[in-house]
């Protein structure tokens, strides 16, 4: 391995590896079981018998996997090689970290097996089933102490980078999102009650835990890579205070035009435009400080993961600023423009900045360059133009099922006008799905030629 430098002793670089190499076999799954899923709407579904495989149990898998198999195995890998770097100090316990990740992980592959196996929970994005929810709250709880504790409290005495205050307001919020969401609505609150808390679960869960952690990633590479200071410190700031006023009340949008309280939707409708400010100082930040070399953003991988991302987040929230509004949710409530947007903000953004991480991170993790510069740029297309012609193609979906329903066209004629857009949003998914692959098959032979350049050296 490479030798350690500066202060990369603070970091336990085999335990970032581990987050790391898990979660990109994870993020295979997902987007296996989101591409197996689309089969059934263009009639290809190969599981039709198969009630291990049935559909709905496979797109639970799906959903369940990008928020806690993949997004939540790198974001966490991620944090433990930053914040000890931002902070100058270690996690609380290497050991413990290796005991949160095998457990965690653990209960993972429990809530695919058992969701599989009809176990899931009739909650949106909860689907967890209810045995495992305890534990899985648990776990992330110490997965919390060990760096809340270890890193940003020890290092409290030094200013915060502003990478450090997202990373910890995405520590203690997380622990409460999940709490709220997996427990509130199936114990305590029934009814429309539960259902507005489901609703602000759904969008907290991205705003609260993978957004300021996706800031937090991106705040952090973009000075290293471009070797530029961020362009504005201010902005970075009022994005923070934005994120945390906003974000928490504009979950009801989810549920216009549904019989929670009417004040409640419209105080969701203002607190989504509202949350414009923290996109807007975010992607100006970003764009502004690359726009001080743009030669470096063509050259590096990283950046450009980074600049897709940015734009991506830029078009998801410009669509949230319209479709908030009840005259537009008249059209496109429950159809594929939906679908479209939450693939476009957790793949097109937060999983491009993970990459991005990735990229940086793998010279580090394996003491050698990239196995391949070409599969690498091949990733990089691939996902690229996939996420781009799926999202611009389940947004005109929606808008033809919104219409169509809106003038009340029998059902059957809209599923049958649909079936040209789900024959492209798969194909499309082929093309996330070979990227994915070729990103797995990199990373593998990256650490095995290094295994065989440290051979040859001790050999030699």
């Amino acid at each position: 391995m490479q030798a350690q430098t500066n202060d990369d002793h603070l970091v336990s670089l085999p335990l970032v590896r581990a987050h790391i190499f898990i979660s990109v076999a994870y993020a295979l799954l997902v987007v296996l079981a989101g591409l197996t899923y689309s089969l059934q709407f263009i009639d290809l579904y190969p599981f039709p018998k198969f009630e291990f495989l049935s559909p709905g149990r496979v797109r639970m898998v799906h959903t369940q996997s990008v928020a806690y198999a993949w997004l939540a195995n790198v974001f966490f890998g991620i944090m433990m090689y930053m914040v000890p770097k931002l902070t100058k100090k270690p996690i609380l316990s290497e050991g413990f970290g290796w005991f949160c990740f095998w457990v965690y992980n653990a209960l993972v592959v429990g809530a695919v097996v058992l969701i599989l196996g009809g176990y899931g929970q009739a909650l949106e994005w909860g689907e967890t089933p209810k045995i495992l929810d305890p534990f899985i709250a648990i776990a992330v709880v110490c997965w919390v102490v060990n760096i809340l504790v270890g890193s940003i409290w020890r290092g409290r005495s030094e200013p915060y980078y502003v990478s450090v205050w997202y990373v910890l307001a995405a520590l203690l919020w997380t622990p409460l999102v999940y709490v709220m969401g997996n427990f509130l609505p199936e114990y305590v609150f029934p009814g429309t009650g539960g259902a507005t808390i489901t609703s602000m679960y759904i969008h907290d869960l991205v705003g609260l835990f993978v957004t300021p952690v996706g800031i937090a990633m991106a705040y952090y590479l973009l000075p290293v890579l471009m070797k530029k200071p961020l362009y504005s410190h201010a902005l970075s700031l009022i994005g923070f205070w934005g994120l945390a006023f906003f974000y928490p009340m504009n979950s009801a949008h989810h549920f216009l035009w549904s019989p929670i309280p009417m004040w409640t939707q419209y105080a969701s409708i203002v607190a989504s435009v509202g949350v414009h400010v923290v996109v807007y100082t975010v992607v100006f930040n970003i764009f502004a400080t690359m726009a001080q070399d743009w030669s470096k953003v063509y050259e590096n991988i990283s950046l450009r993961f980074l600049f897709v991302g940015a734009l991506s987040y830029l078009v998801t929230c410009i669509q949230c600023a319209i479709h908030v509004t009840l005259s537009v949710q008249e059209i496109i409530h429950f159809t594929d423009w939906v679908v479209g947007h939450a693939h476009l903000v957790l793949f097109g953004t937060f999983s491009f900045w993970a990459f991005a991480f990735i990229y940086y991170l793998i010279p580090k993790l394996f003491g050698t360059k990239v196995f391949s510069k070409s599969m690498a740029e091949w990733h990089f297309w691939l996902s690229t133009l996939g996420i781009v012609i799926m999202d611009i193609d389940l947004m005109c979906a929606g808008l033809v099922q919104g219409t169509m329903w809106k003038g009340l066209s029998p059902f059957i004629e809209t599923v049958i006008a649909s079936k040209p857009y789900w024959w492209i949003r798969t194909f499309s998914g082929v093309a996330i799905l070979t990227g994915e692959v070729i990103f797995l098959i990199n990373l593998v032979m990256t650490y095995f030629s290094n295994k065989q350049k440290n051979s040859k050296e001790v050999t030699a």
